[in-house]
């Protein structure tokens, strides 16, 4: 059985296997539009325990933009969309721009200056490099959690929610041998521990311990680059922490461990109707072809 990935975009599903990856959209005519391609296989020298981790954090964003353009260009009528076709390549990478700037400021230049003026208030945590991280942490965490309740407050964004839930029950449904149709994949649970937003829960506990080894003495714009420049650390050891407990998920000790994870995705995974099951389960069929005719 070959370990299938997945992502929610708009109105429909990406799915992802070792050698291909397929995105099912449904348009306002009813309709489910496909796109598939297949995937080269990673150079050995980005399997490497830690450096596959960043390599496919990467190779998601890159994956998922490509598939959200073909989904906006797709779920609606020309009259409803800017162009009724692929997005612009300067648009899409400036938005992508923008979300990045964006991403950097609120997650790690607000919690570390927010900790700063702390720290001029609780002389500990000025002093102590692990409490100004706990702390620093701790409002990563909060300004995450109050991000995805007010973007799921957004009617659009609960429907791409709903297909979360529908890739998750679909994979599900998959990994227990379950033939793929509607009436089996509906019982199945909207939530998985190799779920990405367990893997962003996961990046802000790792970070809290990496960024507590630097130093409490330097200058706050060295403490803000050495978090820029850790990035690709905090990841690696995120992704092998998140594929250690999906395969150790039985184990009474990894629930507990994954929990949280599990919770917080009860904030960006919705119950999908059947419509939405049959858009994800499309686009795992398709993958699953894709997979075995470049396996032939």
């Amino acid at each position: 059985m070959k370990n299938i990935g997945g992502q929610a975009v708009i109105e429909g599903v990406m799915m992802k296997s070792p050698k291909g990856w397929t995105v099912a959209v449904r348009d306002m005519k009813g309709n489910i539009h496909v796109k598939r391609e297949g995937l080269s296989e990673f150079p050995k020298a980005l399997k490497v325990p830690m450096v596959r981790g960043v390599a496919a954090l990467f190779h998601a964003l890159f994956l998922g933009v490509k598939a959200i353009e073909f989904s906006a260009s797709k779920a609606y009528d020309e009259d409803e969309s800017a162009s009724g076709g692929p997005m612009n390549p300067f648009i899409l990478s400036l938005t992508i721009g923008c979300a990045f700037v964006i991403g950097i400021a609120l997650f790690v230049l607000f919690p570390l200056y927010a900790t700063k003026l702390i720290g001029v208030v609780i002389a500990s945590v000025s002093e102590n490099s692990f409490f100004f991280n706990l702390v620093d942490g701790i409002i990563r965490v909060l300004i995450f959690l109050i991000y995805v309740v007010a973007i799921g407050l957004w009617k659009e964004m609960g429907r791409i929610f709903e297909y979360h839930g529908a890739e998750h029950k679909t994979i599900h449904a998959y990994e227990a041998g379950e033939e793929l149709n509607v009436e089996n994949v509906r019982p199945f649970s909207p939530l998985h521990p190799r779920c990405g937003t367990s893997f962003l829960l996961i990046v802000m506990l790792i970070s809290i311990f990496v960024f507590s080894f630097i130093p409490q003495s330097w200058f706050f714009v060295y403490k803000f680059l050495s978090r820029l420049i850790l990035i690709p650390l905090v990841a690696g050891l995120s992704y092998e922490l998140l594929k250690l407990s999906a395969r150790m998920k039985d184990n009474p000790i990894v629930h507990l461990m994954i929990m949280p994870g599990l919770l917080l995705q009860r904030l960006t995974t919705r119950d999908p109707d059947d419509r939405q099951i049959e858009v994800a389960i499309t686009a795992l069929k398709e993958v699953l072809k894709l997979e075995a005719e470049n396996a032939a």
